[in-house]
């Protein structure tokens, strides 16, 4: 037996059920948008205390295959793996092929997505963060779409506006690589606007943000990915936007989630970051 699999060994665990009630009390599921796709998505028929979670993005055969090998008996993955309905099971495609593995294997699979994003101190705070050393005091950070639900917390809600004391858009480029580790992020200038031109307000939206910012009101726009003719339309209402790679806009949440987790468990059970995890596209 190795030294990990004895440390992972000497945690108590947890029921699912009460793992499920401490993920959802960081941020409850009807914080998430109506189309999406949250919550409990896997459930072993075997009841087994939960003393090994991974944290993941996207939930890939090779991130799997990595969860079996470290004895993860609950996988968070960001973005949720099942999306549409599926007809069957099989090993015809990659997706069943997951489902089947985590399942022969008693892994739980519990997915947050837009609830992450939309609670205060998740992945959207976090993507504001790069410009935490520069937020104007007075104006600081406001939700883009406020939660509507006058008994949660009013910090919550879809996308950011952050205001900030003039900083150069090269400036925010730097903080966005910086604070992403990403040594290459795309930028697509505004009308009239330059590396020199100095920003204000930021809207910004974590993963595929065109149309939550169509139409907002800001002098950049830091999303991870936007159609062409959004990111046009943008351009000539003489919006700056800077693109990451859809998940490399949200990645570096699971980090700070991590510690987050840690604290809420008091111990109960070992938490990871995949290693393998990563963004499909590799700027070369």
């Amino acid at each position: 037996m190795s030294g990990e699999q004895k440390a992972v060994n000497t945690f108590k665990g947890l029921k699912l059920s009460k793992m499920v009630e401490i993920l959802e009390q960081f941020a409850d599921p009807s914080l998430a948008e109506k189309w999406d796709n949250v919550g409990l998505l896997l459930e072993p028929t075997t009841s087994t205390l939960i003393t090994n979670i991974m944290l993941t993005n996207d939930l890939t055969e090779t991130v799997l295959e990595e969860a079996v090998e470290k004895k993860i008996n609950l996988i968070v993955s960001y973005h949720p793996p099942i999306f549409v309905p599926l007809k069957r099971i099989t090993q015809q495609s990659w997706k069943e092929r997951i489902i089947a593995k985590c399942l022969e294997n008693r892994i739980a699979v519990y997915s947050p997505h837009t609830s992450w994003d939309a609670v205060y101190g998740g992945v959207t705070d976090w993507l504001g963060d790069a410009f935490s050393s520069h937020l104007c005091d007075k104006l600081g950070k406001t939700p883009l779409i406020p939660n509507t639900n006058e008994e949660m917390d009013q910090r919550t809600g879809m996308g950011r506006l952050l205001y900030v004391n003039y900083i150069s858009l090269n400036k925010c480029v730097e903080l966005i690589k910086q604070h992403t580790g990403l040594s290459n992020v795309r930028i697509a200038f505004g009308k009239d606007k330059n590396q020199d031109s100095t920003v204000e307000c930021i809207a910004l939206v974590p993963g595929s943000g065109g149309s939550l910012l169509k139409g907002v009101r800001a002098d950049l726009y830091v999303t991870g990915e936007m159609f062409h003719h959004d990111l046009l339309e943008a351009n000539h209402n003489g919006v700056t936007v800077i693109l990451t790679n859809h998940s490399d806009s949200e990645r570096g949440f699971l980090k700070k989630m991590c510690r987050n987790l840690e604290k809420l468990l008091e111990g109960a059970a070992n938490v990871s970051v995949s290693q393998v995890d990563k963004d499909p596209i590799t700027t070369i």
